[in-house]
């Protein structure tokens, strides 16, 4: 009897022994990374303000693959041009997972394109991509359309006569008609009260993201449902959001001629009539709703911010703007509308703007990905359930990748003869399989509307070139530019 004990104490001595050993092991297996406190992890340590600061200085302690908890959620992040592109592109379905953020999985309430994976991600996103290319992103008819909504836009600014005004709602709402055009075949009016709405919301929605409430909400969900504060109002105001979708989309079902299809959302009813029969589809409309805020919200602020930030840039660097206007001058006259073609006669032009980009460094933790399964990277194993921050800031301002990574410098994409140069570390859409959809409809926008502007605009602001800070206003999930009042006076009479 005693014998018989003490060989069962000593079994379980032996089983827990080999459970702390492959624990242990399991634990080492992990890339390296501070150590990490219960339940709220690294988050005392982290600058809150902007998370991505903390990481990129402990890559330098640890290396380009580190391990925090931000709270109880495990976080690999991926710092450097070579690692990411390691794991986005050559390891690209290994990292093909999106992560559950909290607030984004509640806005869509799990549906859509952005949140998605398996094989709901893989039909949404070749639809969406297929579908916005039929209808001309990219290509031909979509240059027609920017250059038409790009004129209105002038026309709005002209007759503001030079006065100082704020930007972010014009181009917001200039930049919102592209996208609405392709989702919702109609463009919206400046003075339209309701679509002005939407377009505070969208701004608003953004600016949460990147609050420290926002982050709060991601890493303690549970908690913060619990809480008062702006996330409540948020979560609101995203409801109207998904209300007016509804609504689209509904008159979308009482118009629609199946054999003419003019907008996104027809395309995607056609699709849910084809497969209504299939009780596993993915089209219904749960995912339109979502997929269908994920482009509205995505197709406007982002571009939009760009569009702005690239005006404040203008306005610090007037020596900058006026290389850029006879540059345009020379290429394209008093008049003629800009087209992309002219993209390759016009490389500082080129150049400036995609500093603008690799400098606002809008996206700096990309959104996160998502170990679906255990993911083997460079000799660590990353657990299925870790959440995968590929950090586009560590790309943007590599010191190893850019002559002068935290000075404005159009240079960085010029070579000694002044013809435009490519940098495979310019990624402010990300890589691989989870890139953006929207880029070359991003790139597009951001060209025609520029270009346009400054043919007829020089752009000054009341307070002077020095009053001009372009550090973001808000910086965490986005690098939020701040506001200004600025004053187009037109260039030719």
């Amino acid at each position: 009897m005693e014998l018989s004990g003490t060989l069962v104490l000593g079994g379980v001595i032996l089983v827990l022994l080999c459970l702390v050993g492959l624990k242990s092991r399991r634990r080492r297996s992990l890339p390296p990374g501070p150590t990490a406190l219960p339940i709220i992890g690294n988050l005392l340590h982290m600058d809150k303000k902007a998370p991505f600061k903390t990481l990129q200085e402990w890559s330098k302690v640890y290396g380009p693959v580190i391990t925090v908890y931000m709270g109880p959620q495990r976080v690999v992040a991926l710092l450097g041009y070579e690692a990411l592109k390691e794991a986005l592109v050559d390891q690209a379905d290994d990292f093909t997972g999106r992560g559950p953020l909290p607030f984004l999985y509640r806005a869509t309430k799990g549906y859509g394109l952005a949140i998605s994976n398996g094989d709901r991600w893989r039909q949404l996103r070749r639809f969406t991509l297929t579908t916005l290319r039929d209808f001309g992103m990219g290509r031909k008819g979509m240059e027609e359309w920017i250059q038409e909504v790009s004129s209105q836009l002038i026309s709005r600014i002209n007759s503001i006569k030079a006065a100082p005004f704020d930007s972010t709602f014009l181009l917001s709402c200039s930049v919102s008609n592209v996208i609405c055009c392709l989702v919702f075949g109609e463009r919206f009016s400046y003075d339209d009260e309701k679509f002005l709405q939407l377009l505070h919301i969208i701004g608003d929605v953004l600016t949460f993201g990147s609050s420290p409430w926002g982050q709060a909400y991601n890493v303690f969900p549970g908690l913060m449902e619990w809480l008062p504060g702006q996330h409540k109002k948020t979560f609101v105001d995203i409801e109207k959001l998904r209300s007016f979708i509804e609504t689209k989309i509904e008159a979308h079902r009482d118009t629609l001629d199946p054999g003419s299809p003019r907008d996104y959302i027809d395309c995607f009813l056609n699709r849910m009539n084809q497969e209504k029969d299939n009780p596993a589809t993915e089209f219904h409309l749960d995912n339109l709703v979502s997929t269908v805020l994920n482009l509205f919200l995505a197709g406007t602020e982002t571009t939009s911010s760009t569009v702005r930030y690239a005006l404040h840039v203008l306005i610090k660097y007037p020596k900058i703007q006026e290389a850029m206007q006879q540059e345009i001058d020379t290429v394209l006259g008093q008049k003629r509308s800009p087209r992309m073609e002219d993209r390759k006669s016009l490389p500082f032009t080129d150049a400036v703007l995609h500093e603008v980009q690799r400098f606002m460094d809008i996206v700096p933790m990309s959104l996160p990905h998502y170990a679906i399964d255990d993911i083997s990277f460079r000799g660590y194993t990353i657990p299925k359930g870790t959440m995968i921050l590929p950090m586009l800031h560590s790309v943007l301002k590599a010191e190893n990748q850019w002559a002068t990574p935290w000075s404005f410098n159009p240079q960085h994409f010029l070579d000694q003869n002044g013809n435009f140069k490519k940098n495979p570390a310019f990624l402010p859409f990300s890589a691989g399989k989870r890139a953006c959809v929207g880029e070359s409809l991003a790139r597009m926008e951001i060209f025609l509307f520029i270009v346009s502007l400054l043919q007829t605009f020089t752009f000054t602001c009341p307070d002077g070139p020095d009053s001009i800070d372009l550090s973001p206003e808000y910086s965490s999930f986005a690098n939020v530019p701040r506001k200004y009042d600025i004053m187009a006076t037109p260039r030719w009479e």
